[in-house]
Parts: C-alpha cells; sequence; structure tokens
C-alpha cells in the first residue's frame, strides 16, 4: 500500500467515525446546520479523493450519498428515522469498501445498486413532499430552523420508532438484531499521528532502560563516581518512561463512540426506549488496554440494554419512565481507570441466579447454600450462565458476561458487579492505567524472589518471632490475624507454592494485606526488598498453568522473578467475600465511636501522620529528584509539578507520600511509613475543644501533616508550564 492510499484510508475512517456520531445526535436534533454539515463533509471529502486515487465504486456510493445530504444540508429536507437508518446503512457500506481495500487494494465485488436507488427514492419522495405542502411563512421557517441548544454531558436520546404494544410480538418472533461493528484493527486504529510499531518500539527500549537503571542502581554502592551518574540515569529513565506512557495514552471517547449507533438499533429492534448518557470521555488510557476492552464494553451495553431495561409498558406499569437510561462512565482512581455501566432497569435477583445456576448444573446444592448473597452474584460470571429463556440473537447463550471477566482479567483488571431489584444494575471494570511497567512490592519465600503488583496492597504487617508465635491463631486448620479488632484470613506463600509441607512455622514474619476483587486476606512472607518498578513479561504455557502468576520480570540484581496474582491466590485458599463485608462494617463502627484511620510515619526523631482517606499513594524517590521554586521543594511527578512539604527526612532516598488536598495534589516527605493506626482526637486542657492538628495513635500523641499549609506554586509558573 502506498503513503497516499494508506493516508486516504486513515482520514476516511476518522471521518466515517465522526459521521457516525453525529448521525446517532441528528435524530434529536434533526435540523441542527452543524451537524449536517459535518456529515456532508465527511462523504464529500472521501468522494473528492477517490476519483484521483480511482475508486470508481466508492465514488458512485458517496456520490448518491452526497446528493441526499446537500438536501439535507441546505434545509430542503428534513432528517427523520428513516433517512437517518439509509444513511447509517451508507456509512456501513462505505465501511466495507474500505475494508476491501486496506485488506486486498481493490474495492471488492459488490452490488450497490439497491442502496443508490433507496437513496434516491428519499430524494424523490422529499420533492414530492415539498411540492404538495402549502408553503410556509418564511419567518416561521427561520424560526423553526433555529439551532436547539446541545446539553453539555453528551447525552443521547433513542426513541422507538414501533408502538409499545408489538412489544411481545416482536420477542416472539425473535428479531434480527445487527451484531455491533466489531471495530476492526484497521489503520486508523494503528496509529497515534506515530506508528504504534514504533511506538512499542520505545516502550520495549524503556523497560530494557529500567532494568539497567535498576542494575546500576544496585551497585553502586560505595562507588561514589557511579553517584551522579546513576541519579542522572534515574531522571532520564523516569521522563522518558513518563513521555512514552503520555503518548501512548487516548481518551476513552475513542470507544464510548461506537455505543450510540449501538444503542439506537438495538431499542428499535428490540422494541425498547433507551436513554444514552456518557461521562468522563476525556479519561486516557492506553491503547493497547483501550483496544483490550472494547468487547467486554460491547457485551456490558447490550445486557443492560437487553436484560436491564424493561419493555416500555413494565416500566410504566412500574412507576417508573417508559424510557429507561444506560448510563457509560469512566474515571481515574489511583492507578486504575474504573469503567462503570449502569442501567436504571429492573435489576437481578439472587434467587433467580441461584435457580439457573443450579438448572444449568453450573453449581450443585451444597455449594448454593454456602454462599453469600454478594458470592451468589458472582455466578453470572461463569461460562455457559444467562437468565434468558430462549436463545437470541442477542442473548441466551451463555458467553456473554463470561467473556466480559475473561478479556478484562487477561489485562490485570477486575470486574465487579452490584444490582438491586427494581432499581437496576452497575458493572464496573477497573483497569489498569497501563500493562508494560508497574509498581511492585518484592517479596521473598524459601530465598526466592517475588513480585507483588501493589495496586493489590493495602498495607503490611511485621510481626516478630514472638507474635508471629502468640497472635497467630488457628481456627479448623486455618490461620488468622486480629488487624485492628478483625480476624484476616491469612495465606502462607510458601506453603501455597508447596516450597513447605507444614504451616506452623518459626521465626519473624511479615503479612501483606491484600485486597484481590473484593476479597481480603494477608499473605506471609518471609521477607521484603524495596519497592521496584518492574517490566512486566509474558509467563511460558508451563507457568500458565500453575494459575498463581500474572507474568513474570528481571529484578534490579539480575534476578528472575514471577509476578504473583492476588486473585488467583485468593482463588486457590478459598478466601470468600463476606469477609470484606464485615471489615467495612467495622470500619464504619470506628467511624461512629469517634475514630479516624492515620497513616503513621517517622519524620526525623518524631512522628507524624495524615487521615489515610486523604493518602494517595505511596512513592519511593532519590532525594536527588527534589528541586526547588520560589523557595518551595517540588518534585517532577507524571508529567506535572508536585509541591512537597520536608519534614526532615535524611538520607539518599525519601519516601513521598502523596496526598489530597482539597482539589490538588501535595506530597510529604517522610523518613519511613510505619503503620496505619486509629486515632482520636484529643481535648485541649480547659477549652472542651479539640486540639488541632494532634491526635493519639498507639497511646502516643502524634502531630497531624497540616496539608493545607504547603505553599501552593505560582499561577504563573504553572501556566508556562503548560
Amino acid at each position: 500500500m502506498d503513503d497516499l492510499t494508506r493516508e486516504f484510508l486513515i482520514e476516511s475512517q476518522e471521518g466515517l467515525d465522526r459521521m457516525e456520531r453525529c448521525l446517532t445526535e441528528l435524530e434529536e436534533l434533526p435540523e441542527d446546520r452543524e451537524l449536517l454539515a459535518d456529515i456532508f463533509r465527511s462523504v464529500h471529502t472521501i468522494k473528492g479523493t477517490t476519483g484521483f486515487l480511482g475508486f470508481l465504486r466508492l465514488e458512485k456510493l458517496a456520490h448518491a450519498g452526497e446528493n441526499l445530504l446537500g438536501l439535507l444540508r441546505d434545509g430542503k429536507m428534513v432528517a427523520n428515522a428513516e433517512i437517518i437508518s439509509a444513511l447509517l446503512s451508507l456509512l456501513d457500506a462505505l465501511r466495507g469498501i474500505l475494508s476491501n481495500i486496506e485488506a486486498s487494494g481493490s474495492e471488492g465485488e459488490g452490488d450497490d445498486a439497491p442502496m443508490i436507488a433507496r437513496l434516491q427514492e428519499l430524494q424523490e419522495s422529499a420533492a414530492e413532499a415539498k411540492a404538495d405542502a402549502p408553503e410556509k411563512p418564511k419567518k416561521k421557517r427561520r424560526l423553526k430552523a433555529k439551532k436547539q441548544p446541545k446539553e453539555s454531558a453528551m447525552t443521547i436520546q433513542v426513541a422507538s420508532p414501533v408502538p409499545e404494544s408489538k412489544a411481545i410480538e416482536v420477542y416472539q418472533a425473535e428479531p434480527q438484531v445487527p451484531q455491533p461493528s466489531r471495530a476492526m484493527a484497521n489503520t486508523a486504529e494503528s496509529t497515534l499521528r506515530v506508528d504504534i510499531d514504533l511506538l512499542n518500539r520505545m516502550m520495549n527500549l524503556v523497560g530494557e532502560l529500567v532494568l539497567t537503571r535498576n542494575q546500576i542502581l544496585q551497585r553502586v554502592g560505595a562507588e561514589s563516581d557511579l553517584t551522579l551518574l546513576s541519579r542522572r540515569l534515574d531522571m532520564v529513565t523516569a521522563d522518558l518512561r513518563e513521555a512514552v506512557m503520555k503518548a501512548r495514552m487516548q481518551p476513552v471517547s475513542h470507544v464510548f463512540s461506537k455505543f450510540p449507533r449501538m444503542v439506537r438499533d438495538l431499542a428499535q429492534q428490540l422494541n425498547k426506549r433507551v436513554r444514552l448518557v456518557m461521562e468522563g470521555q476525556e479519561t486516557e488510557l492506553d491503547k493497547s488496554l483501550l483496544e483490550a476492552i472494547k468487547d467486554p464494553l460491547t457485551h456490558s451495553v447490550r445486557n443492560a440494554i437487553d436484560h436491564g431495561i424493561e419493555a416500555p409498558h413494565l416500566r410504566e406499569a412500574a412507576g417508573k419512565d417508559a424510557e429507561g437510561t444506560v448510563k457509560l462512565r469512566a474515571y481515574q482512581e489511583g492507578s486504575y481507570v474504573i469503567i462503570e455501566v449502569s442501567d436504571d432497569g429492573g435489576g437481578m435477583k439472587v434467587e433467580r441466579i441461584r435457580d439457573k445456576a443450579l438448572e444449568r448444573k453450573l453449581i450443585t446444592r451444597e455449594r448454593a447454600a454456602q454462599l453469600s448473597d454478594r458470592e451468589l452474584m458472582q455466578l453470572i460470571f461463569l461460562p455457559g450462565f444467562s437468565t434468558a429463556e430462549a436463545i437470541t440473537n442477542v442473548s441466551g447463550r451463555g458467553v456473554g458476561m463470561d467473556v466480559v471477566r475473561t478479556n478484562v482479567e487477561k489485562i490485570g483488571g477486575k470486574v465487579e458487579i452490584d444490582s438491586r431489584p427494581g432499581k437496576g444494575t452497575t458493572l464496573r471494570l477497573r483497569i489498569p492505567l497501563t500493562l508494560a511497567i508497574v509498581p511492585a512490592l518484592i517479596v521473598f519465600s524459601r530465598g526466592q524472589s517475588f513480585a507483588l503488583p501493589q495496586g493489590a496492597l493495602s498495607e503490611l504487617v511485621h510481626l516478630s518471632a514472638e507474635q508471629a508465635k502468640t497472635q497467630v491463631e488457628w481456627m479448623e486448620g486455618a490461620a488468622l490475624y486480629r488487624l485492628r479488632g478483625k480476624l484476616l484470613p491469612l495465606v502462607f506463600l510458601d506453603s501455597l507454592l508447596k516450597q513447605r509441607e507444614e504451616q506452623a512455622r518459626e521465626g519473624e514474619a511479615y503479612i501483606a494485606v491484600l485486597n484481590a476483587e473484593g476479597r481480603r486476606y494477608g499473605l506471609i512472607v518471609d521477607g521484603l526488598a524495596d519497592p521496584e518498578e518492574i517490566v512486566v513479561k509474558p509467563l511460558s504455557s508451563v507457568l500458565k498453568q500453575i494459575g498463581l502468576f500474572s507474568g513474570a520480570t528481571v529484578l534490579g540484581n539480575g534476578e528472575m522473578a514471577l509476578i504473583l496474582d492476588p486473585g488467583a491466590i485468593a482463588t486457590q485458599a478459598n478466601i470468600g467475600m463476606a469477609l470484606e463485608e464485615d471489615a467495612h462494617e467495622v470500619i464504619e463502627a470506628g467511624t461512629r465511636n469517634g475514630a479516624t484511620e492515620y497513616l503513621l510515619m517517622q519524620s526525623g526523631q518524631e512522628h507524624a501522620a495524615v487521615p489515610l482517606d486523604k493518602v494517595l499513594r505511596i512513592e519511593r524517590i532519590p532525594r536527588a529528584r527534589m528541586e526547588w521554586l520560589g523557595g518551595v521543594p517540588v518534585l517532577r511527578f507524571e508529567g506535572s509539578l508536585l509541591p512537597l512539604r520536608d519534614t526532615g527526612s535524611a538520607g539518599e532516598e525519601m519516601t513521598v507520600v502523596v496526598c489530597r488536598d482539597g482539589s490538588r495534589h501535595v506530597g510529604v516527605a517522610v523518613s519511613q511509613v510505619l503503620d496505619v493506626a486509629d486515632g482520636r482526637p484529643l481535648e485541649e486542657a480547659g477549652t472542651h475543644a479539640a486540639a488541632r492538628n494532634v491526635t493519639l495513635l498507639h497511646e502516643k500523641v502524634t502531630s497531624i501533616v497540616p496539608l493545607e499549609v504547603i505553599p501552593a506554586l505560582p499561577v504563573q509558573t504553572l501556566e508556562v508550564t503548560q
């Protein structure tokens, strides 16, 4: 393929994507001149370029569409459901020809006469209607054509043209619902203004650079002549990684834009009225992950319309609006992007889920009796599970939700579901920002190193040899640890990996408190090393069969290490989900009793604390990366400037606790993080009022770091930086 044809395909595919978004909006605003002009330009650009390149079939088809769009743009026709459906069919035909050109270099064989005839009939019928219609006063015509205001969160309302009384007939006939237009790996999607292969090569180079940086840092030791070089290498690596990561990031609007058309078509076929609301489209995600979540999101939205939203007459009978709402929402939370698909439909009943699972023999009655309501809800993700009474083109085969969970977990994500009968269902996809480089804690077990992703790590607890003997409790062969008044199930890593048989142990131990897919437990390891940014490498087929690892990596000392999968460990150890609900109840009870959780830190010779709900993340950073701006210590952090409060930490490295102070982020530099503990307010003598910026932690008076006094950066500096 020559460069000119490749550029034509990229521009044409982008234009058709834009045309599809505009057409779904046009149904709500049929006389919006800007939308009509944008659609016309997309088709006109394709037609103008095809003649030069010699694609005559594409030119003829685009020309027929251009004629119809010209009448709409000039106000000689008004877009209705029939016209919009015809234009969407034209769009699909143009896409098909473009796909042929990309695959084989030719337009392929096909009969476009029916499509061209349909477009011409619409033009003729509009001309006849105009001739028969009485002439309207010009003033009223102008008022009618006045542009309607648009909403700022994009909202698309889809109304079914079929009468509601025929809803039952449509279900009995098992309507032929077209499969959603699956995003093809076409030329437009393989570029980010820079070829994706080049970006992938850059990513691999950054990965190797990270490994080299880690090895140099391990070997610096007393060789002072390498110290400055290692610091410089550290800074360059961090900056290069951030730049490459940012280049790979794309807004989720690239995926969300596919759904208005799908929702419109599916709602019409199922005789339902559905309103699609999309929020957070500016949220960015890695390009490769964005491609990976298209199928899970498609299945989720289809299920929300088919299973969630009721027929209009059923909604009205239940006292609801006849029009249902499906909401797509994206937002960033720590190192994850959360995408929610929610509906205000009938919700799911756990009893029905349990009965269907038993009917399809997916679980036994004994197992079903042991599951909590939250665990029963997870049965919808089992292969073969479906609540549909009959198999249709939309559902009933039991593969939709299984595909959602499988594909999301392949990229290191998680799926959560929440449903209330009569109120609706929310499906939550938790997607990592990137797969290539992730922060991890290095742990030891029987002399071997393993990487534990920090995204699932809540806190660390150190037990001395004496504490390990006295504070680890046993119940029916299961080990438990009482953490802040609540029993935490324990998993011994060495026993799980068959490094030894018995679970009783001697000597000190470390408990990594993990939260994996709503299951909270403690992983006991022999020792800890410093956190590292690890480069994720794929597993061999042999290691995949073990089921406890999500990848492999090379550590800074040159050793190979397997990356632990907290979710898989919880599954093999039979960790239940109900324990997490109990933990929430304990926290809520503690809050009601006046206790607040704090992060306890070592600050010089003193202890300090910050409220745990304000902590975003904890980073171990070389002190050389701290810079000064207008007398304020700052840190270049994830492409932006982070103001710091240096509490007097010493040493070559410092621990930075990144906190949320209102709408801004600030950092607190400390020597080390010690613990998470409940704090209680102290009353200032004689005032009957709580003392400011002080709390009682572990029966010791501890100062609270006032985040609000950390100086804000000058506005002028921020403008120059941007």
